[in-house]
């Protein structure tokens, strides 16, 4: 391994990295590391170069995506230009404040927040992103890959590379490496091989949920969403079913309905059809119910969120790093994952160019990791425990949250101020301490000193299901 003096030259000293994974997280990973390693090896199972559909690995990705601004911040930094190369697809933006957000049955007071949220499908930001990195002249990707298990020291205290399968053949390769980066998501192994290696498994977190999204794709019409690139219901006690419809570009838009703690929308076209219309306002059952979709729907499962506390770990080997969904996997109806995974990323970055002897103490990345994951896991956790039903301690400081979001949010619908501040927490620019500052939290108790009533549901007035159009409310 060569050395060199100063800080450019120090950074390219390292020799290989190898990142487990080529999502979005790997993808980010490889990123940064590029500017550090000169060789950057990603591994996965699926075939990854030019792909813009959805694949095994992320089954996921066939349904609504976000990416909220400081995620888009981000990205565009690692990526300039990388917004005006989507949008030139025909995908589209939009001002967060703009978007017809529904909390609790009530639309929101839209107002300009001056923040983007970028709303490609998954694939399509995934090819995006993947093309550039691949384009590094030190990055390359190891498609159709199995990976099998760590290689250490005798000692056990470095990770020194990975065994991998190749499917084609089933022929075992050993990568040796300086770095291995774990970005391999929910389903981690990471805690077992380190059970393997005679260290500790970590600590985990876990609120279950029980979501599940269901999704079809429509050829659009623009007169449905008036203007907005997307229409969102957000789950809440009072209306537990929710929906994200939301314009692709090129002609087509995205319906995922969401049901949690066991409520899954059906798959069947009248039954997709009667959940929408069982959502607490018209506007989506309205919009799809005459229309054509372009493909069956498909359900995903997401049981719980779960994060893993790496950062209480006493003992960690040196060479391995994890991150992304492999630590804290959020319940995606927040939308935070990916942003959480472009700040962790930039941690790297940081830590990669202040290291003076070309090593990252993994216990230190960690600890930052667990920084950032920190306030979204907390967001995240409080607004699932709000659910009466979901098991879990709900401490005084959550419920003192929870009943004071409530009221939040409902002054969202009445207050433009009060809505663009919530949005700037929402896109994670601003922590949500900002919240209880005391001129916004005048605003908000004004419009609500006492706990609001929910919203109430379209469906109240009892209107039949096949009523004809002229009967039917208008959309919210």
């Amino acid at each position: 391994m060569q050395t060199g003096k100063g800080n450019t030259m120090n950074m390219m000293a390292r020799e290989r990295a190898v990142v487990l994974g080529g999502s979005m997280a790997g993808t980010l990973a490889a990123r940064v590391l590029a500017e550090s390693f000169s060789d950057v090896v990603v591994v996965d199972r699926d075939d990854l170069i030019g792909v813009r559909e959805s694949r095994r690995g992320t089954p996921h990705s066939h349904h609504a995506h976000g990416l909220h601004s400081r995620g888009l911040m981000i990205v565009e930094e690692l990526f300039p230009g990388l917004t005006e190369e989507v949008l030139a697809t025909g995908a589209l933006a939009a001002d967060i404040g703009r978007i017809r957000w529904h909390f609790n049955g009530r639309p929101i007071a839209p107002t300009d927040v001056g923040l983007v949220m970028l709303a490609p499908s998954r694939p399509v930001l995934e090819y995006h992103v993947r093309g550039r990195v691949a384009a590094l002249p030190n990055v390359r990707y190891l498609e159709r890959h199995d990976i099998l298990r760590p290689l250490s020291t005798s000692g056990r205290d470095r990770v020194t590379g990975v065994l991998v399968r190749r499917q084609s053949d089933g022929a075992e390769l050993e990568l040796e490496a300086d770095l291995v980066v774990d970005a391999t998501g929910r389903g981690s192994r990471t805690p077992a091989w380190l059970d393997g290696l005679g260290y500790q498994r970590p600590a985990e977190d876990r609120i279950k949920i029980g979501l599940t999204y269901t999704t079809r794709h429509y050829r659009v019409d623009p007169k449905w969403f008036e203007g907005a690139q997307s229409i969102v219901f957000i789950a809440s006690p009072a209306h537990p079913r929710g929906a994200f419809f939301g314009q692709l570009g090129g002609g087509v838009c995205v319906l995922s309905l969401t049901g949690i703690l066991g409520d899954q929308p059906p798959t069947d076209p009248q039954g997709f059809l009667d959940f929408a219309r069982s959502l607490p306002g018209p506007v989506v059952y309205q919009s799809i119910r005459e229309s054509e979709p372009l493909e069956n729907a498909v359900s995903f499962r997401f049981p719980a969120s779960v994060r893993r506390r790496y950062e209480q770990l006493t003992r960690f080997p040196d060479g391995l790093l994890v991150l992304g969904d492999a630590v804290a996997s959020f319940n995606p109806l927040y939308g935070q994952g990916m942003t959480v995974t472009a700040i962790e990323a930039l941690a790297l970055r940081n830590l990669l160019r202040e290291s003076r002897t070309g090593n990252i103490e993994p216990k230190k990345f960690l600890k930052v990791v667990g920084k950032a994951v920190k306030t979204p896991w907390e967001m995240n956790a409080g607004g699932d425990l709000a659910f009466p039903d979901v098991p879990g301690e709900r401490s005084a400081r959550i419920r003192i949250a929870n009943a004071y979001l409530a009221r939040v949010q409902y002054a969202t619908s009445k207050d433009p101020k009060v809505t663009k501040a919530f949005m700037r927490v929402a896109g994670m620019i601003d922590r949500p301490e900002t919240l209880f500052k005391p001129g916004l939290a005048a605003r908000v108790l004004r419009q609500a000193p006492r706990m609001p009533a929910p919203g109430p549901s379209w469906l109240d007035t009892e209107i039949p299901a096949n009523a004809p159009e002229t009967d039917l409310p208008k959309a919210a």
